[in-house]
């Protein structure tokens, strides 16, 4: 008999540490639990496996209480026929709790354990790179035991392992219309909140149906506040667990902390986390609790991912003073080398923007231009100010004439001795980049995509908070920088949310494209007409 090693006092201590939920007052009248079953499926992680990767790989995987939890349940428990009481499961904790270490544990012992003729064991991810994750675990764990080697066959290239009795394991990633006919024993679906749709887990499911006791397990971080199948688990698994909804098979385990809880509070932490000082540090906690009361952009990520509670995907971005405590002063630009441009055009009679950006001993140098139509300007008190003073150039009637943008472009490529790159948004764009790539720039369409903006926002982020951003006290600048909203997606990608913005944000939008090329080795030059574009 392997040995138990939870802190708790005895097994059923531990089995009812899954929080809020007991499951020994949810069991209905004839199931049972199996103690040797129970025990077996615990003790085969630190009997048989070893950690992969990171400071304790090579040691015994000893599963911490509330994992112990896990197991013991899902393994332990029986119905009235003698199958697995157990069917579904939701492992809902934050992020680096050790969800994935733990799922490709239980893959394994599927794959070695459980006995059952030819098993199907399916992981399952939103994307190819995440698929891997769970398949690399299982892979490492099963080779650093030379007894467990020997009665598996591991196929990298497509990700397989093959078990004994016929069982095999596959990570799979989102292309659900290829995995309709399978029969699937044992399911892992792993961080539910990225998969963009339910069809995957629903394919996934389904194809359990013919078996007698077949498991499926959910592990995700919290989702943002938004229709998702993650969200449609996560409120089910409450329901069950609270007991608004008796299902007697589905195990719900939710570690999180509530919008009611001090979000700074270590005690809080601890809750939320129950592998705090383990695989999660205490100093790491730290460091990213202070950069989000440092970062409003960041408190919202920093709840959902570390506290697993549920956020709005629109976040609040840094204060004007942010922008204001950076330095005003003139400067010299022909000190620093050739600029990138940014260019935001808007429609026709709204602003338009250019920003030249020059990056020296490590700090950014900016240099703004915006046009209106001179019938826009007249309509808009703060417009005409800025006009009169020389922030907004002005053309005639009431569409902004482009000739006077690319007039500009050549007047200052002139003064700086050309530009490295001009970072555009291509919308209502086209014709005035191809007159620029005509009159010899080099210009480069940059989408409007997290993958593109993200890293320049965190850049730009990261220089204003470190006042290394020189903006010449652009009251133009100013006002864009204070109506910025921001969206999140489930990566923790930034990038402006236009249609949450409380005002114009265009000259932000030319600053983002032009720092989108600062933030990676700007490229030999090539125009637009030989197709480069940043997808």
């Amino acid at each position: 008999m392997t040995r138990l090693i939870s802190t708790c006092a005895s097994l059923e201590d531990t089995l009812r540490l899954i929080p809020g939920y007991d499951p020994f007052e949810t069991a209905p009248d004839g199931y049972w639990l199996d103690v040797e079953a129970a025990e077996r499926a615990i003790g085969f992680f630190s009997d048989a496996l070893l950690f992969f990767e990171g400071e304790r790989a090579g040691t015994p995987f000893d599963l911490e209480p509330w994992q112990q939890a896990i197991v013991g349940n899902l393994f332990g428990w029986k119905d009235t026929e003698g199958f697995r009481r157990y069917r579904e499961c939701l492992i809902y904790v934050p992020r680096k709790c050790g969800k994935t270490p733990l799922a490709a544990g239980i893959a394994v012992y599927c794959g070695l354990c459980e006995g059952e003729p030819g098993g199907q064991i399916y992981s399952a991810a939103a994307e190819r790179e995440q698929a891997g994750l769970i398949f690399r675990h299982a892979v490492g764990m099963i080779e650093q035991r030379a007894e467990l080697a020997a009665r598996c066959r591991i196929y990298r290239a497509t990700k397989a392992i093959e078990f004994p009795r016929n069982t095999i394991y596959r990570a799979l990633s989102a292309d659900a219309h290829t995995k309709h006919g399978y029969n699937a024993s044992t399911v892992i679906i792993d961080e539910l909140h990225v998969h963009p749709n339910r069809e995957l887990v629903d394919v996934l499911i389904t194809a359990t149906a013919s078996r007698r006791q077949p498991l499926i397990v959910h592990t995700t971080t919290a989702d943002y506040d938004r229709p998702s199948v993650c969200n449609e688990k996560y409120d089910y698994a409450c329901r069950v667990r609270d007991g608004v909804f008796a299902d007697s098979a589905f195990l719900p385990v939710i570690y999180e902390a509530s919008n009611d809880d001090d979000w700074t509070d270590p005690d809080v932490w601890a809750r939320a986390n129950p592998n705090l000082g383990v695989s999660l540090k205490l100093e790491y906690m730290q460091r990213e609790c202070a950069r989000a009361k440092e970062v409003p952009a960041y408190e919202n990520e920093f709840k959902r991912l570390h506290l697993n509670i549920r956020t709005e995907q629109d976040v609040r971005w840094l204060p004007v003073s942010a922008w204001d405590a950076c330095d005003g002063d003139p400067f010299d630009p022909k000190l620093f080398g050739k600029p990138i441009v940014g260019l935001d055009l808007s429609s026709t009679t709204d602003i338009s923007a250019m920003l030249l950006v020059w990056r020296h001993n490590g700090e950014y140098y900016l240099r703004s231009r915006f046009w209106l139509p001179e019938e826009t300007v007249a309509r808009a008190d703060h417009y005409r100010e800025w006009a009169d003073a020389g922030f907004i150039g002005v053309t005639p009637g009431n569409v902004v004439d482009y000739g006077f943008i690319r007039a500009e472009a050549s007047r200052l490529a002139d003064e700086f001795g050309g530009f490295r790159e001009i970072a555009a948004d291509p919308w209502n764009a086209t014709h005035l980049l191809t007159e620029l790539v005509e009159d010899g720039h080099a210009v480069l369409e940059i989408r409007q995509q997290f993958k593109n903006l993200s890293p320049a926002m965190k850049e730009l982020e990261r220089a204003v908070l470190r006042k290394i951003v020189h903006h010449e006290s652009n009251p133009v600048m100013r006002w864009m920088f204070s109506n910025i909203a921001v969206k999140m997606d489930h990566t923790g990608s930034i990038m402006p949310d236009k249609s949450k913005a409380k005002a114009k944000i265009d000259g932000i939008a030319a600053l983002l494209d032009a720092l989108s090329r600062w933030v990676v080795t700007p490229a030999t030059p090539n125009t637009i007409s030989e197709g480069l574009i940043l997808l």
